[in-house]
């Protein structure tokens, strides 16, 4: 018998390829496991709703969207007995990504035909939740500039990160790791979930999103003619091995500091006024995946990395300049 299914799309999200969804599903969709209800979200916040809505009613809730609707989703699901989906039409894609989901929307939903699905850990932080990547420091940072940036995509993003890595300085952070409390100046530190950001970019190759753990990724100062070595490992898998980089593996995290913590949930920028408690919640998001890995694709923020590494000879200093112009 096919069961209820809502796909909670985000039309503005990415670059309106969504658009085809009717079309896609009617084509590729397996109407003898799905019987399919669309909506669309109206504002920041409604995708939550809406998921917390489709709970008792809907057995599947897909995400049609980027990385923000990816959580938004999830927000309304997890505990519950509800199976999420993702068909990735965003800029970065970090989670889909991480499960090995096409990003080509007819292959997507054919991954969604195989029912194949993982309970997934999801991390709360204060009174949010991270399904994906979050954290403190340089990315918040950029994180923050670029949602007051008029432009989306990933080569806006890779040229505002070249403009503030000029600048950014590390910052002392008090730590309590499963207990453990340490100090330590650092660049950025990464809540991974899973593998990567988004768009290729891994930040903890080895992550994994039903282990019970969190990977905390820690970068210390480093010298800025080691950038271009660090943006490399990001997108060759090799981060784990850089000796400016610190994993640790936890199920609980607080990171405190003198000053209003700025920090980015999935990749979208928050403020704090008090310390971040960090905890796992393992098993608590039923989530289809794809046990095919998929081909290696460029995508358009890996060739901009690619471009700024080579631009590198003429100095960090001039990568910056060049890409701002």
């Amino acid at each position: 018998m096919a069961l209820e299914t809502l796909f909670i799309v985000n039309p503005i999200s990415g670059t309106g390829k969504q658009k085809k969804l009717d079309a896609i599903l009617e084509k590729v969709l397996d109407f003898n496991l799905f019987n399919p209800t669309i909506v669309h979200t109206r504002s920041a916040g409604h995708a939550t709703t809406l998921s917390q809505e489709a709970v008792g009613k809907y057995r599947y809730v897909i995400a049609v969207g980027g990385d923000g609707t990816v959580n938004e989703v999830a927000k309304g699901l997890v505990g519950s007995d509800a199976v999420m989906g993702i068909i990735p039409v965003g800029s970065g894609n970090g989670l889909a990504r991480h499960l090995n989901i096409p990003m080509k929307m007819s292959e997507a939903v054919k991954v969604l035909n195989k029912q194949l699905i993982v309970k997934m850990d999801t991390v709360r932080i204060n009174d949010d939740l991270s399904v994906n990547v979050s954290g403190v420091g340089f990315d918040a940072h950029v994180a923050h500039k670029f949602a007051d940036n008029g432009k989306r995509g990933p080569i806006p993003y890779v040229k505002i990160a070249a403009t503030e890595f000029q600048q950014y300085k590390t910052q002392p952070y008090e730590l309590i790791i499963d207990g453990k409390r340490q100090f330590r100046n650092a660049f950025m530190i990464s809540l991974a979930n899973s593998s990567q950001f988004g768009n290729n970019a891994f930040i903890s190759p080895e992550a994994k999103i039903d282990d019970g753990l969190l990977d905390v990724c820690i970068m210390s100062d480093f010298p800025k003619v080691e950038a271009p070595a660090l943006a490399t490992r990001l997108i060759n898998h090799t981060m784990h091995k850089s000796k400016f980089i610190e994993i640790v593996h936890a199920k609980s995290v607080q990171i405190d500091t003198n000053y209003p913590i700025v920090c980015h949930i999935d990749g979208e920028p928050r403020v704090f006024n008090e310390k971040l408690d960090i905890e796992v919640q393992p098993a608590s998001l039923n989530m289809i995946y794809n046990n095919e890995v998929q081909k290696p694709i460029i995508t358009a923020m890996e060739r901009d990395i690619s471009n700024l590494i080579v631009k590198a000879k003429d100095g960090i200093k001039g990568i910056g300049k060049n890409e701002t112009k």
